[in-house]
């Protein structure tokens, strides 16, 4: 055969190579591959700041033409008192489709920290007990991250101290990725629900979202009637944080 024949079949198969690989890329752009990170400056409750890693990995169930929401994400920060560095982990969970969780707080007492976070659709608020006010708290002692009541946070704990509607695109306008005191308090102000405004002892007249029962093949209401799929949020918001 010619060399031209060899030529184009050469030339043929680095087209196929490169338009696979462009393809792979757009389908990972499209379905949410990869992730991002940033950092937020935390004001704890006696005074003191520290700086909160945070880390996002995109993917999970969402709907045709919305942005995939989180499928993991971490908070990392340091123990001002013993130096110590600790990492908590929101993963994906099949039932609800994404991770679970709007990280609202991180508290620091000693070497104890506490993150506490509200369910980001109904199907991670049903799977965490239906709480009201809608809050999932977890306590770190002992090299280990455990869920405990409302009634074991300490009460010095009032306010949100973590951007907690779409953290992710609120660090893009942000100078490096860092978040200071004064533009998280900025972007959490305006919430029309007061659970988000403050860290409520009671309950609250409504949260927002249904109290599901397992059924077979996924959710349902109470009544027996199978659940819709959704809603699967663009991000860990789906916040009314307009008044």
């Amino acid at each position: 055969m010619s060399n031209n024949f060899w030529l184009f079949r050469a030339s043929r198969t680095i087209g196929f190579v490169l338009a696979l690989g462009l393809s792979t890329s757009v389908c990972a752009s499209l379905f949410g591959f990869g992730g991002t990170s940033w950092k937020e400056e935390v004001l704890l409750h006696d005074g003191n700041k520290i700086i909160v890693d945070r880390a996002v990995d995109y993917g999970g169930r969402h709907e045709l033409g919305q942005s995939p929401p989180f499928k993991e994400q971490t908070l990392t920060f340091t123990l001002p008192h013993t130096s110590q560095r600790i990492t908590w982990k929101d993963e994906y969970s099949d039932d609800v489709g994404s991770s679970s969780f709007n990280p609202m707080l991180v508290e620091v007492f000693g070497d104890k920290a506490y993150v506490l976070g509200s369910p980001v659709n109904s199907q991670s608020y049903s799977k965490w007990g239906c709480p009201n006010p809608p809050y999932v708290i977890f306590k770190y002692r002992n090299k280990e991250w455990k869920r405990i009541p409302l009634s074991e946070l300490p009460a010095e704990v009032r306010l949100p101290n973590l951007v907690i509607s779409s953290p992710d695109d609120v660090a893009k306008k942000a100078k490096h990725g860092f978040l200071s005191v004064e533009m998280i308090k900025q972007e959490n102000e305006g919430f029309s629900q007061p659970e988000f405004r403050t860290i409520m002892r009671g309950p609250v007249a409504n949260t927002g979202m249904g109290c599901l029962v397992r059924i077979k093949g996924g959710w349902g209401s109470p009544g027996g009637s199978k659940a819709p799929g959704g809603p699967f949020l663009p991000k860990p918001s789906g916040l009314n944080n307009k008044n």
